[in-house]
């Protein structure tokens, strides 16, 4: 059989299932699969710069493997043949683990994140490592150790962050899957700014170890995909109980694959979906013009029969406050010892979140677990009366590359780089699933996604409600046209 060119395999239209479907078929082998995507990582990387520690010989040693197996074993892989890149924050053995600080610039990884362990065990293939900002801190994905990441639908944008990647590789289809953090939104703006689909589950619903603080409650791992059925199926094999992960919990895959195999246009459970709507939660936060009419019209088209939309929200006041207190705590203690060996190698704004940590007191850690709570506690009744809530996923869409954040949205300052993506991180105080899904562009051709947020580990039925609003609306075929001819800096002043 000869080598089929990334063309042929229809990278720019192939989901990730269809191609295990081919694989397993026999029309392709996962070999000729992997070699395509390094193609298209060979033309787009260079100007992207989404993917780091490329292994192409190792890669490709494991597809033969994978090709060797029996047509039994075979059939038990159902990410088979599926290249990733493992996310710079978490490690990979023997890839490059810089978590894009210099500090741990030349550091190789002796061991697999759980989550690599499990894709692996799915028949993943680890190609390479994904970008991230220093520590993923922010969500803009550069750093001084591999430089910037560019949106891959305007090289003059960012591709967010702090899974930008991840998310800028599977929009310029070098990657089918892929897995990413999310702690204030680094899942889903990153998903949002580049067109694709990001996950963040509910706590415990995907393992996290090794992990430096075991019992922290807002960091959690997940998956991306360019479809809501491809993220199902790759969930499917990242989820499930682990002795070293507190929180972890028995997670029954079955409706989490109906909902990847299901058909287009096909319904799940009740047909009848009740959706709660809210732009900007009662003025608690500005949204620029440009994203509020992409959303307005979403929602429009969604509303029917089928759909019940209602402009209503939950009552999130200590939400953003809780979120800055908690992380604030996260930060110093991750990063506090750190910072007081490596100051000097150490980005301000990776400073700042600590010394945030540090001005923190007994009463303040006291008040801001109890609005976590009280936010869960208000979630979960709120969504006892609707199935999804439905919101933009940023507040803003994709900004200039040179701009650290966005310093105002639409005329309305902004205190400090974490004040511009309160709508995810309110989200993230309440700790239910959310998902954001691709639904269209802005005038000026940049995309935007919108937010639902579903019931307490149900991801299932979150899930099944993306897909429907996916195969209405969903704008996920539309590739990007990257200029691969003339390279750009990967280390611009950013200010």
């Amino acid at each position: 059989m000869n080598k089929p060119s990334s063309s042929a395999l229809g990278l720019d239209d192939s989901t990730a299932l269809e191609l295990v479907a081919r694989i397993q078929r026999g029309e392709f082998t996962a070999a000729q699969v992997v070699t395509a995507h390094l193609e298209r990582i060979e033309a787009a990387n260079p100007n992207i710069n989404a993917l780091l520690d490329v292994h192409p010989e190792e890669a490709l040693s494991e597809a033969h493997r994978i090709d060797r197996l029996s047509l039994a074993e075979r059939q038990n892989l159902p990410l088979m043949g599926l290249p990733v890149a493992v996310k710079d924050l978490i490690p990979a053995a023997g890839f490059r683990h810089t978590q894009g600080s210099p500090i741990f610039s030349t550091r190789v990884a002796s061991r697999d994140h759980i989550v690599v362990s499990r894709m692996k065990q799915a028949g993943a293939v680890v190609i390479a490592k994904s970008n991230t900002p220093e520590f993923g801190l922010g969500s803009h994905t550069y750093n001084s150790v591999t430089g910037l990441t560019r949106n891959p639908y305007s090289l003059e944008h960012s591709a967010g962050g702090s899974s930008g990647g991840a998310a800028a590789a599977l929009a310029s289809r070098m990657l089918p899957i892929a897995d990413g953090s999310d702690t204030g939104g680094s899942l889903r703006n990153p998903a949002s700014f580049c067109n694709v689909v990001g996950l963040r589950p509910s706590l415990g619903t995907v393992p996290n170890s090794p992990n430096g603080l075991a019992y922290g409650t807002l960091s959690v791992k997940g998956p991306m995909a360019r479809t809501v059925r491809d993220t199902a199926h790759l969930l499917a094999s990242m989820v499930g109980f682990t002795s070293v992960d507190p929180f972890s919990y028995s997670v029954d895959t079955t409706a989490l694959s109906e909902v990847a195999t299901s058909a287009i246009g096909s319904t799940l459970g009740e047909q009848k979906i009740t959706a709660a709507y809210s732009l900007d939660f009662s003025g608690m936060f500005p949204v620029a013009d440009s994203v509020r009419s992409v959303v307005e019209a979403a929602v429009a088209e969604l509303s029917g029969a089928d759909f019940q939309v209602k402009p209503r929200h939950p009552l999130l006041s200590e939400a953003k406050e809780a979120f800055r207190t908690l992380r604030g705590l996260q930060m110093l203690a991750t990063l506090g010892p750190l910072a007081d060996k490596h100051s000097d190698q150490m980005k301000d704004d990776a400073l700042w979140n600590v010394e945030a940590g540090r001005r923190v007191s007994g009463q303040d850690a006291s008040e801001a677990l109890g609005a976590q709570s009280r936010s869960w506690s208000e979630m979960a009744e709120f969504l006892t009366n609707a199935d999804v809530l439905i919101t933009p996923t940023v507040q803003v869409p994709p900004f200039d590359v040179r701009m650290r954040y966005p310093r105002e949205i639409d005329g309305t300052s902004m205190s400090d780089y974490l004040d511009w993506m309160t709508l995810p991180s309110i989200i993230t105080t309440t700790n239910h699933p959310a998902i954001s899904i691709p639904v269209g562009f802005t005038s000026s051709g940049l995309p935007v996604g919108i937010q639902l947020v579903g019931r307490f580990r149900d991801e299932a039925r979150l899930l099944e409600i993306a897909k429907r609003i996916e195969d209405r609306i969903g704008s996920w075929k539309s590739a990007p046209d990257i200029d691969c001819t003339t390279r750009v800096d990967r280390f611009p002043d950013i200010n």
